[in-house]
């Protein structure tokens, strides 16, 4: 049992300035720990920034750099934060916010969920600290790594039709994490990467899986400048015509196409891309039925997985001189997630209920 002893005032840098606090003090004689049962519904336990101050701080680390973020809160709201406490206090609010939305978002309601919702899995590498890529191989001449992979799922809905019939994303459709078990259909868009396949058929194993078309026709084209050059009309003209065989669903075609290559033969270089690009056909046949998509009013190829990419996790944590932690790259992507995906305010409202529930 903790017992009042007294009162300890604690100083907190508020949107206001410096504010002095003094709070009920509770202490354990066997455990000999103490504690302020006011900070937790305050939201100021085990800091020293107010709530309010706190989520500037996330505002502008999930947009600049830890530095960047520095100069902004003194610009423009006249805060002196630190650039290690902003990075401290941006990731352990990121960290937060990830326990959050695993643990208290629930599904919305049915009538706001669109009939089909498309899910993009793609992959961007984040440059790391030494330590968490020792032993790690990876793309750099001596065969090691500097980077890790940041794995993005992003979730979005086409209802809408353009005036050819083509499915068009819905205008504020776009999020980057979402509970989306209540959705009728589900489609799963990525570049033909195993783990995107393993990982969808362990998430959403009911889900429609389609390699995106661009991905698709961007292995085609490789082929074709591994065989014939760059730049080579010739290269550019095979490729034309097995890209117009792909949108027709003519795989097979392609495939003896790529088979009767007798140049690839005696080159061991372009025997080696021409069987590459016959496993990947055959290995996503099913995922590349793009007629028959189109018939059902899929997308089957978007710009959305890339951008989301660039933009989600790209822009902010793929700047020169910047390496991460595994646990401060989480942090921030859970941050910067949350913020682009519009559920900013969502969060703090659910925190503030939190706190004042416990």
């Amino acid at each position: 049992m903790a017992h009042y002893a007294g009162r300890k005032a604690k100083t907190l840098r508020t949107a206001l300035g410096a504010m002095r606090l003094a709070r009920a003090y509770y202490h354990c004689a066997a455990c000999r720990h103490g504690f302020c049962p006011r900070d937790r519904g305050l939201g100021v336990e085990g800091a020293s920034l107010s709530p309010a101050v706190t989520r500037m701080v996330g505002t502008v680390a999930a947009m600049v750099g830890f530095a960047g973020g520095s100069d902004l809160l003194g610009d423009l709201a006249g805060l002196p934060v630190n650039a290690k406490q902003v990075e401290r206090t941006a990731e352990a609010l990121g960290c937060e916010m990830a326990v959050d939305e695993r643990e208290r978002v629930g599904p919305a309601a049915a009538a706001e969920i669109a009939p089909t919702l498309y899910l993009g899995m793609d992959g961007r590498g984040v440059p790391m600290r030494n330590a968490e890529v020792a032993d790690r191989p990876g793309k750099q001449g001596d065969g090691s790594a500097k980077t890790r992979e940041v794995k993005l799922c992003t979730v979005w809905s086409a209802e809408g039709r353009d005036t050819a019939g083509v499915p068009v994303r819905d205008a504020g459709s776009i999020s980057y994490s979402a509970a989306i078990e209540r959705a009728g259909r589900h489609a799963v868009l990525g570049d033909g990467a195993p783990w995107i396949w393993t990982l969808a058929g362990e998430a959403f194993p009911a889900a429609l899986q389609i390699v995106e078309r661009f991905h698709a026709k961007e292995h085609l084209s490789g082929v074709a400048k591994v065989l014939y050059g760059v730049p080579s009309d010739l290269g550019d003209a095979w490729a034309t015509a097995r890209h117009a065989a792909l949108a027709a669903g003519q795989l097979s075609q392609i495939v003896a196409a790529l088979g009767n290559q007798s140049r690839a033969r005696r080159d061991p270089p372009k025997r080696a891309a021409v069987r590459t690009c016959i496993g990947y056909l055959r290995a996503n046949r099913r995922r590349m039925r793009y007629p028959a998509f189109r018939a059902q009013g899929r997308c089957t190829s978007t710009a959305v997985v890339e951008a989301g990419c660039t933009v989600a996790i790209g822009t902010r944590l793929k700047r020169a001189g910047m390496p991460w932690s595994v646990r401060g790259a989480n942090a921030i992507i859970a941050l910067r997630c949350c913020t682009l995906s519009g559920r900013f305010e969502d969060f703090w409202e659910r925190r503030a209920d939190h706190r004042a529930a416990s």
